[in-house]
């Protein structure tokens, strides 16, 4: 569902952005966080995507929101399409040049996106 909402978007820098958005998964406890820069990568759909994971379909769709209210709050940025909210063992979060997977453990295994991105520059974070 696509909401149409006028936010004047801040001026955040898109270190800003991913900082924000890693600071939001680590709020919910998410765990094994990493960033992706594609932007050497032929062919990549984004610039980065921020990948984390959570024990619970609950946690995966709390993670998801609190990404979302955080931006919309603090950097007057609502994503442009969010997709798997309703079984919430993969919800993606798409904010143009981010593009952030929320994943349930298993399902995270399953599709190792790291395994098919492996030419990106990997940044891992501490789970908190």
């Amino acid at each position: 569902m696509n909401t149409q909402i006028n936010l004047e978007r801040s001026q955040l820098s898109q270190e800003e952005l991913n900082n924000l958005i890693i600071e939001s998964i680590q709020d919910i406890k998410g765990k094994n966080i990493i960033l992706l820069d594609l932007r050497t990568v032929d062919d990549a759909p984004t610039d980065f995507f921020i990948i984390c994971e959570g024990d619970s379909n609950t946690q995966v769709r709390a993670i998801s929101d609190n990404i979302q209210k955080r931006l919309k709050q603090e950097a007057a940025t609502l994503p442009n399409h969010v997709e798997g909210q309703q079984s919430s063992l993969w919800i993606c979060v798409d904010y143009f040049t981010t593009v952030v997977h929320v994943f349930y453990r298993e399902t995270r295994s399953f599709y190792d996106l790291e395994e098919l991105w492996g030419d990106a520059k990997f940044t891992e974070y501490t789970s908190l």
